[in-house]
């Protein structure tokens, strides 16, 4: 991992810890991430979002899901802190986050 990579990940666990979303039990949040990406829709959800922020219509789009269940799973895999909401952003737009990131390159093919 780069120093930018490394940088990079600190800031976003400073900016959870300071938002209060860090699990303070690490079983629990291994268990929410083990069932998070157990769901091939939120595999190929975090597969899209690697190339790039998207809004919840174009996820829809993408992998032909109406706007209730792409919602429901990115919802999981922000609670799973594996994608980060992007702030002020309109239409609302999620992106992919270091955890995510760090899925893909670990356990399944990015590309």
């Amino acid at each position: 991992m780069s120093e930018e990579d490394m940088r990079k990940k600190h800031e976003w666990m400073s900016k959870l810890e300071k938002e209060g979303r860090l699990k303070a039990n690490p079983t629990e949040d291994h268990a929410i991430g083990l069932r998070t990406m157990q769901n091939p829709i939120r595999r190929k959800i975090l597969k899209l979002l690697y190339g790039g922020s998207l809004s919840l219509e174009e996820i829809g789009e993408e992998i032909s899901l109406n706007s209730s269940l792409v919602k429901f799973h990115v919802e999981m895999l922000e609670n799973a802190l594996y994608v980060d909401r992007i702030e002020n952003s309109e239409p609302l737009a999620y992106q992919i986050s270091p955890r995510g990131e760090g899925y893909l390159v670990n356990v399944e093919e990015a590309k």
